[in-house]
């Protein structure tokens, strides 16, 4: 995820933090401070919310832990002031493992809750008025483990893409195709999101950011879910550029721009010698080079030399994936080892148009 801090690796997977998350400390700061607490004593909270975000690193690893049984792979997880986020390659298709993936993060809280519970001598009788004004350390590990219970909770909701709303969408898709079980649940979460923004006007302003969260995420999703219902059984052959405008590693960097500005071509090749792909080159990087080298650079010295390769009997929708995923400019399509063309976002959109316009044109 952009504007993240990696902070370490547990089990393989990198854990990052978000430049927005020492928000939710200054702003746990400010509210003791406007309680009148004084500096001694804020420690508690700021350790309480580090102590909860710890439980939020351990639910995500839950998911991602569960994922892995059924051969996907977690790519990071990423914490934001309003909770954790675990990105998957993909989420499994089949109801049942998807119910189990969205069930394992809360059962790590479930499990985190029980443990806390047998620290506190399987008591969790309500502590004195006192000590419940605000944290502290005799009731830290009591306030930590409500807290558990309270994610747990949370996270069931029927809000799509919350667990909860996994959950819904698991249990719908055996009964129907994921692309409805996916709206349904998309549409159940955004009213809920909208019940979340109506409090939030008069209770507390976090819960408006965690509605319009559920909204975009839930628009999102379904928009994802979509495109792969649409792309299902079509190969990256189908739409394989041939003709893939080529530039060698020695050419100036004036033939790009005369290349850019008299077609419609806005990706380039880069070759080295033996015509070997070197990198790609587009009008951002272009423009990069004319900035920092002046007219005398390169293509070679413009060019991205992030390279991705996919085969072309693979399906369409993977292609798609690496290229959101890993910010390509286009993908290289091989055949038997061989370069045989390339593979854009532009191309792959245009062709999800012609493919959802059909049906409409089969009718008449």
């Amino acid at each position: 995820m952009k504007y993240s801090l990696r902070i370490g690796k547990v089990a393989g997977i990198d854990i990052f933090i978000h430049w927005t998350f020492p928000l939710i400390i200054l702003w746990v700061i400010a509210g003791s401070i406007m309680q009148g607490l004084g500096p001694e004593q804020l420690i508690w909270p700021v350790l309480f919310v580090l102590a909860l975000f710890v439980c939020v690193t351990l639910h995500e690893l839950g998911h991602a832990i569960a994922a892995k049984r059924y051969k996907i792979e977690t790519k990071d997880i990423t914490l934001l002031p309003i909770g954790g986020v675990a990105r998957l390659e993909n989420m499994p298709e089949k109801p049942a493992h998807e119910l189990v993936v969205a069930l394992a993060g809360p059962l790590v809280n479930v499990i985190i809750f029980l443990l806390l519970y047998a620290l506190l001598g399987f008591s969790l009788t309500a502590l004195p008025e006192a000590e419940m004004t605000f944290i502290q350390s005799a009731n830290f590990l009591y306030m930590l483990a409500v807290a558990n219970i309270y994610l747990v909770l949370f996270n069931l909701l029927p809000a799509f893409p919350m667990d909860g709303g996994r959950v819904l969408r698991a249990l719908l898709g055996m009964r129907m195709d994921r692309l409805r079980a996916t709206k349904i649940s998309a549409r159940v979460g955004q009213v809920l999101a909208i019940g979340f923004i109506l409090l939030g006007l008069y209770l507390n302003p976090f819960l408006v950011v965690i509605g319009l969260f559920i909204i975009f995420s839930a628009q999102a999703e379904a928009g994802q879910v979509e495109i792969e219902t649409v792309l299902k059984g079509h190969t990256v052959g189908e739409i394989t550029m041939k003709e893939v405008p080529v530039l060698q590693e020695a050419d100036h960097i004036d033939k790009a721009i005369d290349m850019l500005l008299n077609s419609q071509v806005k990706r380039f090749l880069v070759v080295g010698g033996n015509n070997v792909p070197a990198g790609m080159l587009n009008s951002d990087g272009i423009v990069r080079a004319l900035h920092e080298k002046g007219k005398d650079a390169t293509v070679g010295e413009a060019a991205d030399r992030k390279l991705g390769f996919i085969d072309v009997a693979e399906p369409l929708d993977k292609a798609l994936m690496m290229i959101q995923a890993e910010k390509y400019a286009m993908l290289l399509v091989t055949k038997d080892n061989h370069v045989i063309g390339a593979i854009d976002q532009d191309n792959i959109i245009e062709y999800i148009m012609i493919l959802k316009a059909r049906p409409a044109r089969q009718i008449f």
